[in-house]
């Protein structure tokens, strides 16, 4: 059984890398944390700045981009059309956290890496319950998000709905103005 849970990551990195994802840059904290994670914890940036409440997310981690499933007309399918970056705790609300770029993405390639790659990850998807399929991608019920990690966020960072949201370029300090 060992071998093959070491495969897996090995096959998922080069279906990422053979469908052209690895333009962003990941950190090694959040790669080691990724690699032991099984949740994300998401919050988008609403219209007037501010932070939403983080939700529990299914992902499937590359080597510099990290992809989730998510119902089409839900709020974080909505605030990534209109461009909202992303918070992301990994592992935990308390965990590290990075800000990051996010994009929904039609590409069936990507889709079928997440048909694929979700039951190898979750038994709640392997069994038939929740999980993406071809054809909830077909009828435009679910859609896949690409998630480019632009920065890390202070060691401690929560979430915080309800107030400004950081932005994806760092603060200028005094000393730079």
């Amino acid at each position: 059984m060992l071998p093959r849970l070491l495969l897996a990551p090995i096959a998922i990195l080069a279906t990422l890398s053979a469908i052209g994802i690895a333009d962003a840059d990941m950190t090694p904290r959040d790669a080691g944390a990724l690699g032991k994670a099984t949740y994300l914890y998401i919050a988008t940036v609403r219209k007037d700045g501010n932070q939403s409440k983080a939700a529990p997310v299914w992902f499937i981690a590359g080597d510099k981009q990290v992809f989730i499933d998510t119902n089409s007309d839900s709020w974080k399918a909505k605030r990534v059309r209109r461009g909202s970056p992303m918070l992301i705790w990994i592992g935990s609300q308390t965990g590290p956290a990075f800000i990051a770029k996010a994009e929904i993405v039609q590409d069936a390639a990507q889709q079928d890496m997440m048909i694929r790659e979700i039951p190898n990850k979750y038994f709640l998807a392997k069994i038939g319950f929740f999980g993406p399929t071809r054809a909830k991608f077909d009828s435009g019920k679910i859609v896949t998000i690409r998630i480019s990690p632009q920065r890390d966020l202070p060691d401690g960072f929560q979430s915080q709905p309800g107030t400004p949201a950081p932005t994806l370029e760092p603060a200028k300090s005094a000393a730079t103005n």
